[in-house]
């Protein structure tokens, strides 16, 4: 994965931003969004696109557009560098190949105390009863 093929091939916009901020808020366009076509973009091979397609499948627009925003910061120029640094560590963890799990048995003695800790619990409940007259 080459981080400068995937930068060159990101679209920014910039909006204003929502919340609370004054009359700064209504004349600054701070928030970055950014947007990565998935589909068109010429730095994935065919099974790295699909395995991305899956990892992005409820983030994906019907075009196979990422959008991603960003407004944490008052500063264009931060929110843009958090949005492409977000964007670079999704694609990193999209592409990450899952560990092969490797099935063990549970050891008899563990078995064993675990069993023998429901006895010793069950014991201390039954305990707490008031006694039965017959």
């Amino acid at each position: 994965m080459d981080s400068n093929i995937l930068k060159s091939e990101v679209i920014y916009k910039y909006v204003r931003s929502s919340g609370s901020g004054g009359q700064h808020v209504n004349k600054v366009s701070s928030k970055a969004e950014l947007y990565f076509n998935l589909e068109n973009s010429l730095a994935f091979n065919d099974i790295e696109k699909q395995k991305l397609l899956e990892y992005f499948k409820t983030r994906l627009n019907r075009d196979a557009v990422l959008i991603l925003t960003c407004d944490e910061s008052r500063s264009q120029f931060r929110n843009k560098a958090l949005v492409t640094q977000r964007f670079l560590e999704l694609i990193k963890d999209g592409l990450k190949e899952d560990k092969i799990r490797i099935a063990t048995r549970v050891p008899r003695s563990v078995k064993k105390k675990r069993l023998k800790d429901k006895r010793i619990n069950a014991d201390k409940k039954a305990n707490r009863k008031p006694p039965t007259i017959e």
